[in-house]
């Protein structure tokens, strides 16, 4: 009896494992307006919602993602993102969006997003773009890199939490546009976090991670990383 149950039991996890999504929860009401963090006093996964009497139509908007970001910085480019932070009407609804803009050979470098599937699309100029899949379950076997160049009016999915990158390849600007699957999705750019955390990682655990002299990781460890967003 007790074999039998648990095996139904097994088989109505299955069932139901479809339905179950490791991302933004579903808003249980017709919005959830964000209250400012800053005042806030109950902290919650997300943002506490406002008062659905005080809400009013600028809590739903923003302006400006016509104006291009400036791209004076080591990296060439930069991300203008409009989430939660930006427009608080985004709270519970799952979604955001940012601009990207790229000078000549500018580069988004290889970051993550840990809560959310990006989907971006070129307005103007061309880019190299790719995404590095997770760790094969045979050893034997790489990371496989995934990579397209993208011209005005292209596509390109980047799946949540992967590793990826954008390059601007051409002599002009680039400008693209990203929807994400959060209304934070968050952004761990690899170099940033594994060279420039603060306190650093211990110069032990990098030298055998990447099996180099302690010099190079000195060298790494001392320059200034560049968060573009």
């Amino acid at each position: 009896m007790k074999m039998a149950l648990g095996f139904l039991t097994a088989i109505l996890i299955a069932s139901f494992a479809p339905f179950a999504y490791a991302s933004d929860p579903s808003p249980l009401q017709d919005f959830c307006v964000a209250v400012n963090d800053s005042v806030a006093t109950v902290f919650v996964n997300g943002k506490i919602c406002k008062n659905p009497n005080m809400v009013v139509a600028n809590d739903f908007f923003y302006s400006g993602l016509n104006k291009p970001g400036n791209t004076s910085n080591p990296l060439g480019s930069r991300v203008t993102p409009v989430n939660v932070n930006q427009i608080p009407g985004l709270n519970t609804l799952g979604v955001s969006l940012v601009r990207i803009d790229y000078a000549p050979y500018g580069l988004n470098p290889p970051h993550t997003h840990p809560r959310a599937t990006e989907v971006l699309v070129v307005l103007e100029g061309t880019l190299y773009v790719g995404f590095v899949t997770s760790n094969p379950a045979d050893p034997n076997q790489k990371n496989k890199l995934f990579t397209k160049y993208l011209y005005p009016g292209d596509v390109f999915v980047f799946p949540q939490g992967l590793i990826h990158f954008q390059f601007n390849v051409g002599h002009t600007n680039v400008v693209a546009f990203a929807g994400l699957s959060s209304q934070n999705p968050g952004v761990i750019t690899i170099a940033n976090a594994v060279f420039g955390s603060d306190p650093p990682i211990n110069q032990d655990v990098l030298t055998k991670a990447f099996q180099v002299e302690k010099n190079v990781i000195d060298y790494l460890q001392a320059q200034f990383w560049w968060n573009i967003d």
